[in-house]
């Protein structure tokens, strides 16, 4: 418990990353002491400790390294007290006065061309950077310079850096020795490659030059949309993108390229791109409004929003559209009855449960404006009847994340999540621990509480002689990756820079979504399979889904939130936390979702009997409730929710030109 406290101050992921940066305030701490000793060979010992725990550090804990820069220990500032300190060990071991003039030369030039190359690389960066970014439009008529090659332009300044390691080892092997040519070649090689360096990336510069101007790119980009003809857009932003909300996004790619009008995706911030899935969709990123203003978008009658965000204003007040407000998730939670979504046109739920919530809220929204659409995402979801228990049964535990106030904390994770996994470590079961991607942004103690978790969980795989899952994890990996880099090709994340994603933006191939099923399916399977059916797992990664997990499930605990709604469509057995222990009544009239909900307890005293009740061939008494509030909460299964949500699409496009049919008519009139 102590390491996992160091762990989560200093922000490293176990014990191997803790003893790195332990070796690394080590090594530091022991060049001075041993530079004024002196200590010849135990100074180039610290010496080749901090270099090594140095660069492992940025690939592995990338947290720690940021929270030395936030106490201003820079990397370039740890690489110069190494290089004072070998001067003042020089000095101690009496070298000849041309060595440490040439030496104190050769560094304090290293730092300078250094500085040069941070410059001039900043000044290809701001050269480089488009008002806008598009994935799947043919952009090969604009002029755009390829990037520089990843050797000057990707991690730099590190690169950059470590040029001083000759001239550091020729010092070094000089006064070991007494040669002083080891130490003259080592500051050659050093001066040489960093000056040629400065000169490579200078060459570079010069064609930056060649750029597009702002009024071709708009002109271009233009063109293109107008030739495809957008007639439904999907709108995201969010004030924080990353991986762990793009969720939103990628969970509407599939339904959107089987509507009958033609689809754009609208992103607003940049590194959305990097992690939008795969999909033959025009998509554009327009990080200010005013650009956005410029956009040929007239003919978009239907633009869908996933989520309430500030920005969403910037698009809403195009009044010739409509505007749809379809959430990512149907739960219980305040978000999926917001007042906010009052200023949208329709607001689109999965079902009957939908639209009675935003009833019970009485928020002035028409019940008009409420269409039923069910969840097209779900049909990868084995159903219960489809599903083939392994040895054990597996218990699925996805609790939600601490939101982004009390008011709105639904997660068990604090209140009791470490008794929870305790007690089902009691029980004969398989645990898949999956926590929300947001688990930890706002609460320590959520963190904490997921730390716990998963050092239980690990815990327990190697008390049961379970190791050997991560051996076998190991040998399909390579596989795994290449699986990876192959998906992450087809998804169009190429590493490049804005620029380099314009350049390379061509029209798309869509027999890639075959082989992107493919590949997916193969992951999975292979993942699993290396596994095995009775070891525990944790999920924080993309891979396996979401929906895969429930795949492998026989039940679900989880909280109030979008996956049990989801989870609902396999009709599987779950179970609700109830954390404050209300009466079964009260949850069950407060959460729609509890209708068909085993109901857990603070102190998990249920637990026992809730697994006992679905085991082998009992009853299950939950599962008629299941099948009833699986038509209310996602609606029936017939017309398929694929089929509701296009004629939803399609209804709202035909009134949108309508009304702006009758509009141009009363202007002409």
């Amino acid at each position: 418990m102590m390491i996992q406290r160091l762990c989560g101050a200093l922000r490293v992921r176990g014990a191997a990353d803790l003893l790195l940066a332990l070796l690394l305030g080590a090594g530091f701490t022991a060049l001075p002491v041993l530079a004024l000793l002196p200590n010849l060979w135990g100074f180039a010992a610290a010496a080749a400790v901090t270099y090594a725990a140095d660069e492992m550090l940025h690939s592995r804990a990338p947290g720690f390294v940021r929270r030395l820069a936030s106490l201003q220990l820079t990397r370039t500032l740890r690489f110069a007290a190494r290089t004072v300190t070998l001067l003042a060990l020089a000095a101690r071991l009496k070298a000849p006065d041309a060595v440490l003039i040439a030496a104190f030369a050769v560094f304090s030039a290293h730092f300078a061309l250094m500085m040069l190359y941070t410059a001039v690389h900043h000044a290809i960066r701001r050269r480089r950077v488009l008002p806008l970014i598009v994935r799947n439009l043919d952009m090969s008529a604009l002029p755009i310079p390829k990037q520089p090659p990843a050797l000057l332009y990707r991690r730099s300044l590190r690169k950059f850096l470590h040029l001083d390691l000759p001239a550091q080892a020729g010092l070094l092997v000089a006064l070991a020795t007494g040669s002083q040519g080891a130490a003259y070649a080592g500051f050659a090689v050093t001066a040489g490659v960093s000056a040629s360096a400065v000169l490579a990336l200078l060459g570079q510069y010069r064609k930056t030059r060649r750029m597009p101007q702002r009024d071709e790119v708009f002109a271009e980009v233009n063109r293109q949309l107008a030739a495809h003809r957008p007639e439904v857009a999907l709108y995201f932003s969010f004030a924080a993108v990353s991986r762990d909300f793009m969720y939103q996004v990628n969970m509407w790619i599939e339904t959107l390229e089987q509507l009958g009008l033609r689809p754009v995706i609208i992103l607003r911030e940049r590194p959305s791109f990097g992690h939008l899935s795969r999909t033959w969709i025009p998509v554009v990123c327009v990080p200010k409004a005013d650009d956005l203003a410029e956009l040929e978008l007239s003919g978009v009658r239907v633009v869908l929003y996933p989520g309430n965000a500030g920005k969403n204003v910037h698009m809403l007040r195009v009044a010739e559209a409509k505007h749809v407000f379809i959430g990512h998730g149907d739960s219980d939670k305040l978000a999926s009855s917001n007042r906010v979504s009052k200023v949208y046109d329709e607001i689109w739920v999965a079902g009957r449960a939908g639209r009675d919530r935003y009833q019970r809220v009485r928020h002035a929204i028409s019940d008009s404006a409420i269409v039923e659409v069910g969840r097209p995402q779900l049909s990868p979801i084995r159903t219960h009847a489809e599903h083939v228990p392994g040895p054990l049964p597996v218990v699925l535990y996805a609790p939600t994340w601490e939101g982004w106030s009390d008011d709105d904390c639904h997660t068990s994770l604090i209140p009791m999540g470490v008794t929870l996994i305790e007690r089902l470590l009691t029980e004969d079961v398989r645990v898949i621990y999956k926590p929300h991607p947001l688990t930890g942004k706002r609460s320590a103690e959520a963190a904490a509480a997921d730390r716990t978790i998963r050092e239980l969980l690990r815990a327990d795989n190697e008390r049961r002689g379970l190791a050997d899952g991560e051996a076998a994890l190991t040998a399909v990996r390579p596989r795994l990756k290449e699986i990876q880099a192959r998906l992450d090709e087809l998804a169009g994340r190429h590493g490049g820079d804005d620029a380099e994603q314009m350049r390379e933006s061509r029209l798309p191939d869509r027999a890639g979504a075959a082989e992107w099923q493919e590949l997916s399916a193969e992951w999975h399977r292979l993942f699993w399979e290396a596994q095995g059916p009775v070891r525990h797992n944790v999920i924080v990664t993309p891979l396996p889904t979401l929906y895969e997990c429930f795949n492998q499930a026989d039940m679900l605990i989880s909280d109030v939130s979008s996956v049990v709604a989801d989870f609902v469509a396999s009709l599987k057995p779950y179970v609700l936390t109830n954390a404050h222990d209300l009466p079964d009544e009260e949850f069950r009239a407060a959460y729609t979702t509890a209708g068909g909900a085993y109901l857990l307890d603070r102190e998990c005293t249920r637990l026992t009997e809730i697994l006992d009740s679905v085991r082998g061939t009992r009853t299950d008494p939950m599962a008629l409730d299941r099948r009833t509030l699986k038509e209310y909460v996602l609606g029936p299964d017939a017309p398929s929710s694929l089929e509701r949500f296009d004629t939803a699409a399609n209804t709202l496009a035909e009134k949108a030109m309508a009304e702006r049919l009758e509009a141009q008519a009363e202007l002409a009139a």
